[in-house]
């Protein structure tokens, strides 16, 4: 009797990973229809893909994998990687409230990792002054420990309170103000992203490229915005120098490559196709 309900069991297990297998290995074959078809389009979003990436993302669709992604964005300043961000999420939140699926993602934001340094910002006597002899553009000036503890808690189910970092020129850092709730996908963006201290968090790692003429035009609007002021030219010519070293050797491992100069619809286009293909998996309804 025992012996029969072993075999049963075993029978069992076998045609179940069997069917996972199946289904990763279609999904697989669909995205990479997918990717071939976007990537030979006109204007595409990608770069580079590695081959890894894909099998990767089947694995996780399939339910092969079945604990919550985390993603990592990286790219030098005015890159893109924010807007990016924003139409990935806003873009998956929609199909999510379709569908009814509860806590589809979360984002952690690096930018909210910056030590707090307003005590500095006040002695200096604005942030323009300040920002002249504080080198933000390092890797050093955020907590990055902290926010991979947080990424790690998120990905095994906990929910905790994130921190908030003022970008209006105060250098304020208010720990423990937002709360985070463990998702499906846990995604985060910023120069320092994917760098040694962090990078092993995130299952992919996105790097987003841009020229260099494009990227300044973009800085200097912000830097405007933020009132940098006469600084300006100096916080630019250091963010560059500094990415040299911290941010462009990133891009070496990271799985994917996006050109931060794509269409913004591109980007969402791109996603809704990923989602049509979990709706027709596990939504479907037709008999």
């Amino acid at each position: 009797m025992q012996s029969t309900i072993s075999k049963n069991y075993t029978d069992s297990a076998k045609s179940f990973l069997q069917s996972q297998t199946n289904l990763c290995l279609y999904i697989e074959k669909r995205l990479n229809r997918i990717l071939y078809e976007e990537r030979n389009g006109k204007n595409s979003i990608f770069v580079k893909v590695k081959p890894s990436a894909v099998h990767k993302m089947a694995l996780f669709l399939s339910g092969t994998v079945t604990r919550a992604c985390a993603i990592g964005i990286a790219g030098e300043t005015a890159s893109g990687k924010s807007t990016i961000a924003y139409d990935i999420i806003s873009t998956i939140e929609d199909f999510a409230e379709e569908f009814n699926i509860k806590n589809a993602i979360t984002r952690i934001n690096t930018d909210d990792y910056y030590y707090d340094r307003s005590e500095m910002v006040k002695k200096a006597g604005s942030f323009a002054e300040f920002a002249k002899h504080y080198d933000l553009d390092v890797p050093e000036a955020l907590e990055l420990e902290l926010m991979k503890k947080h990424i790690k808690s998120l990905l095994f189910g906990d929910t905790v309170f994130l921190p908030e970092y003022d970008m209006s020129g105060t250098a304020i850092r208010r720990d423990n103000v937002k709360l985070a709730q463990p998702s499906k996908i846990i995604i985060s963006e910023g120069l320092f992203t994917l760098t040694s201290k962090i990078a092993d968090a995130f299952d992919f790692k996105i790097y987003v490229d841009v020229t260099k003429n494009v990227q300044k035009e973009r800085f200097y609007r912000r830097a405007q915005e933020r009132n940098l002021g006469d600084s300006a030219d100096e916080v630019y010519k250091n963010a560059s120098q500094k990415a040299q070293t911290y941010i462009h050797p990133t891009a070496a491992n990271a799985d994917i490559i996006l050109s931060g100069e794509a269409d913004r619809a591109a980007y969402r286009q791109f996603i809704i196709q990923i989602l049509a293909l979990i709706k027709e998996i596990y939504f479907n309804t037709e008999s």
